[in-house]
């Protein structure tokens, strides 16, 4: 659920890190539908007979699934203005991806403010650092920097 914060307040959150969000499974249902929606059905996500015999040792989801999974890994974890009209996606700064997540795998979100830019006309640009966790594993998914456009 996100949490509604005075606009003038929002400055206030750069440097916190949020609460992270609930753990999810991406399992092989999800990594085919995305590989019959993206067209990429290489075999490290679609073949788990394939895939058992590469360093994975079994299929892993795509980068841009994990990616795609923002929006919603997020969710509980968003800081909007009081005032907000609409909020639109802005795009990222950066974006790495550290570690396959495979089959089965749980992830979650961990979101921390970077920044917090007053534009024209009302808008408001949040930069957040995001780092999607693999449970029980070291290196993160992916870590990226998300650029949210608020309009109030």
């Amino acid at each position: 659920m996100a949490t509604l914060v005075p606009r003038a307040k929002l400055s206030s959150y750069i440097g916190q890190a949020l609460e992270p969000g609930e753990w999810f499974e991406i399992d092989q249902d999800r990594i085919n539908q995305f590989a019959d929606v993206t067209l990429d059905h290489q075999f490290i996500h679609v073949d788990p007979e394939k895939a058992a015999a590469t360093p994975f040792g079994s299929t892993i989801a795509h980068g841009f699934l994990t990616l795609s999974m923002i929006t919603h890994l997020t969710s509980g974890a968003v800081l909007v203005p009081e005032e907000v009209v609409m909020g639109i996606n802005y795009g990222f700064d950066k974006v790495r991806f550290l570690a396959p997540v495979k089959s089965g795998g749980q992830v979650r979100a961990l979101v921390k403010i970077i920044d917090v830019t007053e534009k024209d006309n009302g808008q408001i640009l949040v930069k957040q650092g995001i780092t999607i966790e693999i449970q029980g594993e070291e290196t993160p998914a992916l870590v990226c920097e998300w650029l949210t456009m608020w309009v109030c």
